[in-house]
């Protein structure tokens, strides 16, 4: 299991980005229906919350999860708060700026505000191996076949959020480019299993 520096020094939260390699168990985890959405769900047990793409809790104890293969989990915390994020992000999620519309519902949840979160985007399908067709290139403002950064494009959604980029941490790391590690849809295709990450509160002690 991967961890964010950033993340790993605040002790008010327990997360993990999750590879091939671990076994993480969703059962005990608050989970989604992904459909490729911007839909934000607040969550306050353990359960699937129906279709979304994004959760959001303020329960301490509670994990959040996502699962990828190929599209961003992105995590946050607020510290002022102890309110936590986790989202699933692939480009019809990025294009439809669910970062925006997670931060807009941990604001009038939890009264969050941007400033005072830390960010952290886990592995992901790199710009050296997304290649993508005019049709969706075009919504990211590039002509013909081109490769889109969905990574950066969520950052540069985060610090336009009002997150400082100081606190905003990216893995690098390219599931597709690694298949002794990460799974990738692109690359399996089908046959993909998935990668679970999360994030909780932790109670106080």
């Amino acid at each position: 299991m991967l961890l964010s520096p950033l993340l790993n020094k605040l002790k008010r939260f327990e997360h993990g980005f999750g590879t091939r390699l671990d076994e993480i168990d969703q059962s005990a985890m608050a989970s989604l229906r992904q459909v490729h959405s911007n839909r934000v769900i607040r969550v306050e047990r353990e359960s699937c919350a129906g279709e979304g793409d994004a959760l959001i809790t303020q329960t301490p104890g509670l994990a959040l999860s996502v699962r990828t293969a190929d599209c961003f989990p992105i995590l946050l915390a607020d510290v002022r708060t102890g309110a936590v994020a986790a989202i699933h992000a692939g480009w019809r999620g990025t294009h439809g700026r669910i970062v925006f519309e997670t931060i807009g519902e941990m604001h009038a949840q939890f009264a969050t505000n941007a400033g005072d979160l830390i960010a952290a985007i886990g592995p992901g399908i790199g710009a050296c191996c997304y290649q993508v067709g005019e049709e969706v290139a075009r919504l990211f403002g590039l002509g013909g076949r081109a490769k889109v950064d969905l990574a950066q494009e969520n950052r540069a959604q985060l610090i336009e959020c009002g997150v400082n980029p100081e606190r905003i941490e990216s893995n690098g790391r390219c599931t597709f480019c690694e298949p002794e590690i990460f799974y990738s849809y692109r690359r399996e295709g089908e046959k993909a299993g998935r990668m679970v990450s999360f994030i909780r509160p932790l109670p106080s002690p």
